[in-house]
């Protein structure tokens, strides 16, 4: 009897500790998407977890240590759409002591990616769940196809007949040095607000031996908000509506098209913005933003290029910074290896991409200062991740200081953003005025 006792109150002993050390969950969300669905649990402190899928009918399961099943079906069970394309319903449930089972029911086979991450930002301890189709291989192919077919160009052939290894970068206009440009790029401080000089008259309607492609990014996304504005507006939403609408214009020039990174509310890593514009053989990468300073009255509108030799400025390198954070806030799951990326970033034989960027930037800039004040009268220069394609001139626009609220209240104004949109157009086709594109190769044809 006393050994019995004994034992009865180790038990509660146990469990009274282990409810002591029990995370608390502080937040579930869920992300859809046609390209993936995200299911992110954060707490106030690191949770150990196993994760694995079960078929008949198709499930993934989740089981979380030290966690109360209760806490974890209240924090989730309204989260999940009906329009989810990938996740049917979720359920909790005490599997056994100690452990919590959180089942996510499937509309479909998925490839899942499961991680954790530290605290970044405002968020905690998050346990990250990624259900990517299973047949997004052959997704991507058809839409690869598809954009064959409009450019009329042979249908790129199954992945299994393609080489091992990257193509060659095709640089997309190859054209000289630009030393100006690149001399032009140096200096000034934040609070700089000089006037780039105006260009009064509009572009004349550039012509191409070929279809262009321009990638649009829209900065930040889902996990990751972006800058928030004195009145709550976040810079995911301002960049992804700017975004669509300059898509839409796009789409109406002769032999344009638009392609976006993302079209939705969801996060997409630095990297796979980049392979994103690769698939599509975009001509032009455009990564939109609503800049963000410490000071509320920092303004105006800005152009970036990537630098192989550090920033031009130390605001640009603090914004690079910034950005470049976007992975660690939205959440990547660092073992997935990208290892042609890493070549590319290693490697930064750039030197032709970065000097029609700064032609391209040079265009844009000289169009939004028709719209806005400019922050700094030149094209700004410095490490940001998003734009390392080794083959398209990329740049990055800060339309306007979300920061400052009288900008914050002009981004939020539809037609503003259609101003904003109507400006980086025009400063494209001036860029192709001067710029034409050339015919692609065989070996890029084939990407």
């Amino acid at each position: 009897m006393r050994r019995g006792i004994v034992g009865l109150i180790c038990i509660v002993a146990l469990a009274m500790h282990w409810v002591a050390q029990a995370a608390t969950v502080s937040a579930a969300r869920v992300w859809p998407s046609l390209e993936y669905s995200r299911v992110a649990l954060e707490f106030d402190a690191e949770v150990r977890y196993k994760a694995f899928t079960l078929k008949g009918p198709d499930r993934m399961v989740l089981d979380l240590e030290g966690v109360d099943a209760e806490a974890v079906l209240a924090a989730i069970a309204d989260k999940v759409a009906a329009n989810d394309p990938y996740i049917a319903n979720v359920r909790a449930a005490r599997n056994r002591p100690g452990v919590t089972r959180l089942v996510v029911e499937l509309k479909t086979e998925v490839t899942p990616q499961v991680f954790s991450l530290k605290p970044m930002a405002n968020y905690g301890h998050r346990v990250v769940m990624d259900l990517y189709p299973a047949n997004g291989a052959k997704l991507e192919e058809q839409v690869e196809q598809a954009i064959a077919q409009a450019e009329g160009r042979p249908v790129p052939p199954q992945p299994e007949a393609r080489q091992a290894t990257a193509p060659a970068p095709e640089v997309a206009t190859g054209r000289p040095e630009v030393a100006g440009e690149a001399a032009a790029a140096a200096g000034g401080g934040v609070e700089n607000t000089a006037q780039a000089p105006r260009v009064a008259q509009k572009p004349a309607e550039p012509r191409f031996i070929r279809l262009v492609t321009v990638a649009i990014d829209p900065g930040h996304g889902g996990e990751d908000p972006g800058a928030i504005g004195a009145k709550g507006s976040r810079e995911k939403d301002i960049t992804l509506s700017i975004a669509k609408r300059l898509k839409a214009m796009i789409d109406k020039q002769p032999n344009m098209r638009a392609h976006l990174t993302r079209d939705g509310d969801y996060f997409i890593p630095l990297h796979e913005r980049v392979n994103k514009a690769r698939r599509v053989q975009a001509d032009l990468f455009l990564s939109i933003h609503a800049d963000a300073f410490i000071k509320p009255h920092a303004r105006g509108s800005s152009v970036f290029a990537l630098s192989e030799k550090g920033a031009t400025s130390a605001a640009a390198k603090w914004l690079a910074k910034r950005e470049n954070d976007a992975d660690l806030i939205g959440g990547v799951n660092i073992d997935v290896k990208d290892v042609y990326l890493k070549q590319t970033l290693i490697d930064l034989s750039q030197t032709a991409q970065i000097a029609d960027s700064l032609k391209l930037g040079r265009a844009v800039l000289d169009q939004l200062g028709e719209i806005n004040q400019l922050h700094k009268p030149h094209v700004e220069q410095a490490g940001f991740a998003v734009l390392k394609a080794p083959d398209i001139p990329s740049i990055l626009v800060e339309t306007a200081f979300i920061s400052n609220p009288d900008e914050e209240k002009r981004l939020n104004d539809e037609a503003y953003q259609d101003k904003m949109a109507s400006a980086i157009v025009d400063g494209i086709k001036r860029y192709f005025e001067k710029n034409p594109p050339l015919a692609r190769n065989k070996q890029a044809q084939r990407f």
